[in-house]
């Protein structure tokens, strides 16, 4: 490999690879990239990055729009997943809060974060308060 990095100082580790395998010698393009990586071997060509980033448009509409007041309770409720380290392992929980009273009416604990961590929150904070027809449930749309 160092003689054809040497002779061809342009080509990376996939090039690499194939002049391995050329010569009968198997190897895969990550064992290439981690003898490359050892030596401080790169192509003199590196790859293009554009510098734009193209941003989509929002999946929902944000209704709360940074106006994070509600008039009555059950009309605004706020959503969050945070992760939390025992001697045991990783714990998380989502809580709802409803952003009139600011407390938490219903929330989930589990080992694993799944959509079922949210969902149960959720089922939780309805059938803790009951009639909430109309409530808009805001979350910053992470994990």
């Amino acid at each position: 490999m160092f003689d054809a990095h040497r002779d061809d100082p342009e080509f990376g580790y996939r090039f690499l690879a194939d002049e391995a395998r050329a010569a009968g010698e198997p190897m895969a393009e990550r064992t290439a990239w981690r003898i490359c990586s050892d030596h401080g071997w790169w192509s003199v060509f590196g790859k293009k990055r554009s510098g734009k980033v193209k941003v989509g448009p929002p999946v929902h509409d944000d209704l709360v729009q940074h106006n994070f007041r509600a008039e009555a309770p059950n009309r605004v409720w706020l959503a969050d997943i945070s992760e939390h380290r025992t001697g045991e392992g990783k714990l998380y929980i989502c809580a709802v809060k409803d952003l009139y009273s600011n407390r938490i009416v219903g929330y989930s604990i589990d080992s694993r974060m799944k959509s079922a961590l949210a969902v149960r929150a959720l089922n939780n904070a309805v059938a803790r308060r009951g009639e909430v027809a109309g409530c808009i449930l805001h979350t910053d749309r992470g994990s």
